[in-house]
């Protein structure tokens, strides 16, 4: 028998050689529970990508001629240029697919929607300049300002400019998630995939989309919030 089990601690009256083992025992347990959260969270991740990914498929097109054609074209907004002040391609091809399927007639009048938050940054006016270089008129073109989020941008679609029958325009890793909005905001929704970029996605950008879909799918079904109503450019 181990003495040390029967020797005791006169201030605290615990048993030494009971209490390390009693912490490594609550260690492992909280080890266990990390390690079985992290794999059930990990599981609900790519789940939900996969269900946004597999229930979106059959819209979304990347052949310009097998599209089907729409009055309405709403391009989701980014950047137009990343943080090193280089072009963002995503943008530029994003704007180029736009400006190819207006004047294929596939879509007949533009909605520009994204983010608006300074009178630095305004992704709907530089989608505009940059569309009007390329010769699509003024007239065919309203911009949404207040396209914060994916979310925001479909909604707005159907709720501020009275659109529910719509082609949607980014690349195909976005496409999938701003059609699964669409569907449970009962819009009749199709995409088109803009070219993606020379050597596939980042890592930082794959893992954005990874997070937003379930965020996506948290929208839907429990949040439920509400994308602002009004329509001001901040200048």
């Amino acid at each position: 028998m181990n003495p040390m089990s029967y020797t005791t601690d006169r201030e605290s009256g615990n048993y030494k050689g009971v209490r390390p083992r009693v912490r490594v025992s609550r260690m492992k347990r909280l080890v266990k529970g990390s390690i079985t959260l992290a794999f059930v969270g990990v599981t609900i991740v790519l789940l939900c990508n996969f269900w946004v990914v597999y229930s979106t498929r059959s819209q979304v097109y990347f052949d310009m001629d097998s599209l089907p054609a729409n009055e309405v074209g709403l391009v989701l907004g980014t950047s137009k240029s990343v943080k090193s002040g280089n072009e963002n391609l995503f943008f530029r091809y994003r704007m180029e697919a736009t400006a190819r399927l207006w004047k294929v007639g596939k879509i007949k009048h533009i909605i520009l929607s994204g983010n608006n938050d300074s009178e630095y940054y305004n992704e709907p006016s530089d989608m505009k300049k940059a569309l009007l270089r390329m010769g699509i008129p003024e007239a065919d073109m309203t911009l949404d300002y207040a396209g914060y989020r994916t979310f925001d941008s479909v909604v707005r679609c159907k709720q501020v400019f009275n659109q529910d029958k719509i082609t949607i325009i980014s690349q195909n890793f976005h496409n999938a998630r701003a059609l699964y909005i669409g569907n449970h905001q009962d819009i009749d929704a199709i995409a088109f995939a803009a070219q993606d970029i020379p050597g596939g996605y980042s890592f930082r950008t794959l893992i954005r989309e990874y997070l937003a879909r379930p965020l996506a799918v948290l929208d839907v079904y429990v949040v439920h919030p509400k994308p602002q109503m009004e329509n001001i450019e901040i200048r």
